[in-house]
C-alpha cells in the first residue's frame, strides 16, 4: 500500500503552476495539427487530457476538502493557468470538430476567469516573475477559443466579444509589463518565458479575429481588418523579439535543473511556433510558414526534456515521501 500511498503524498505538493504542462502539451498539439502531424498531435491532446482532467479532479477535491489551501492558491498567478489550459485544450477541440466539447470548456474557463483574475490581480506587486503576464494569457486564451468558435459556427457575437477580450488582454499585458522582474531573464527558473509567450497567445488571437471574418459574417470593414492586421503582425514580432532575447539569455546563463516552472519555457516556444503557422494562414504569409514548423519542432524537443525531467523529480518525489 506503500505505492499508492507516496503517490498521493506526492500528488498533494503539487503547485499551481503544474497546469502550465497542460498548456504546453494543448498547444503543441494545435501546432502539430496547423503542419499535417495528425497522429503525433492526437498523441498530444491525449496526453493533454488526462493531465486536464487530473488536474480539475484535484482542483475540486481541494475546494471540498482544502478550502484555505485552495483560497491560498486561487490568489496566486499560476491558478489562471487552469483558465488558459482549459481554453487552448477547447481550440484543439474545436479545430477537430467537436465544437459542443469546445463550447463547453469555452464556458467552463469563462466562469473560471474573473475571480481568478481578480484575486491575481490583487496580490500584483513590484519585481514579480514571468507569472505576473498570466493575466494577460488565460484572457487572450478565452479569445482565441472565442475567435475560433465564432469562426467555425459564424457566431457574430461571439466573435466580437472575443475582439473586447483581445484589447482587454493587452492592457493587462500594459499593466502587468512595468512590474516584471527584468533580472528574471537571467535568474528565472522557467516561468519568465510568459512574458513572450504572453505577446505570442496575443498574436495567435489576432490572426484567429482576422480569420474569423467571412462574407457570411462580415465582421470587420477595411480600416477595423487593417488595423487588426497591423496588431496581429506588431505582436508577432514582438513576440519573436522576446524568444530571441530569452534564448540568448539561456545561452549565456545556462538552467538545466529541472523545475515545474520550466513547463511554463515550453508553453511559449509552442505558443510562438502556433502564432506563426496562424498568422501565415491568416494573412497569407506563406514564407512564415517554414520559420513556424523549425520552432515547432525546437518547442516538442523542449517538451521531451522537461517531460523526461519532470518524469524523473517524481520518481525522487514518491520515493521520498515513501514511508519508512
Amino acid at each position: 500500500m506503500s505505492g499508492p500511498t507516496s503517490l498521493r503524498a506526492w500528488w498533494a505538493q503539487r503547485s499551481p503552476a503544474a497546469g502550465a504542462a497542460v498548456m504546453a502539451t494543448s498547444i503543441l498539439s494545435v501546432g502539430l495539427h496547423l503542419t499535417g502531424h495528425a497522429v503525433l498531435s492526437r498523441v498530444f491532446l491525449v496526453l493533454a487530457c488526462v493531465a486536464w482532467v487530473g488536474l480539475a479532479a484535484d482542483f475540486g477535491v481541494r475546494l471540498m476538502r482544502e478550502r484555505e489551501r485552495w483560497r491560498a492558491e486561487a490568489g496566486t498567478p499560476g491558478a489562471l493557468t487552469a483558465v488558459a489550459a482549459t481554453a487552448v485544450l477547447g481550440t484543439r477541440f474545436s479545430a477537430l470538430g467537436r465544437q459542443t466539447l469546445a463550447e463547453a470548456l469555452l464556458a467552463l474557463a469563462a466562469v473560471l476567469w474573473p475571480g481568478l483574475l481578480f484575486a491575481a490581480v490583487r496580490r500584483w506587486r513590484r519585481h514579480m516573475p514571468g507569472a505576473v503576464f498570466l493575466c494577460c494569457v488565460a484572457t487572450q486564451g478565452l479569445a482565441v477559443l472565442g475567435a475560433t468558435l465564432a469562426g467555425a459556427e459564424a457566431t457574430a457575437w461571439l466573435a466580437h466579444a472575443a475582439l473586447v477580450l483581445f484589447w482587454l488582454g493587452l492592457v493587462l499585458y500594459g499593466c502587468a509589463l512595468p512590474l516584471f522582474d527584468l533580472r528574471q531573464v537571467m535568474e528565472g527558473r522557467g516561468d519568465h518565458w510568459v512574458a513572450g509567450g504572453a505577446l505570442a497567445i496575443s498574436a495567435l488571437a489576432g490572426s484567429k479575429l482576422v480569420a474569423a471574418d467571412s462574407a457570411r459574417l462580415y465582421l470587420w470593414n477595411d480600416d477595423d481588418r487593417g488595423v487588426l492586421r497591423t496588431v496581429t503582425v506588431a505582436l508577432l514580432v514582438l513576440g519573436l523579439a522576446w524568444y530571441a532575447v530569452l534564448l540568448v539569455a539561456e545561452a549565456v546563463r545556462p538552467r538545466p535543473r529541472y523545475d515545474v516552472r520550466r513547463w511554463a519555457t515550453v508553453f511559449p516556444m509552442g505558443m510562438t511556433a502556433a502564432a506563426v503557422l496562424s498568422v501565415a494562414a491568416a494573412l497569407d504569409v506563406s514564407w512564415l510558414k517554414g520559420p513556424g514548423r523549425v520552432l515547432l519542432w525546437i518547442a516538442v524537443a523542449a517538451w521531451v526534456a522537461v517531460a523526461a525531467g519532470a518524469v524523473a523529480a517524481a520518481r525522487a518525489g514518491i520515493r521520498s515521501t515513501a514511508p519508512r
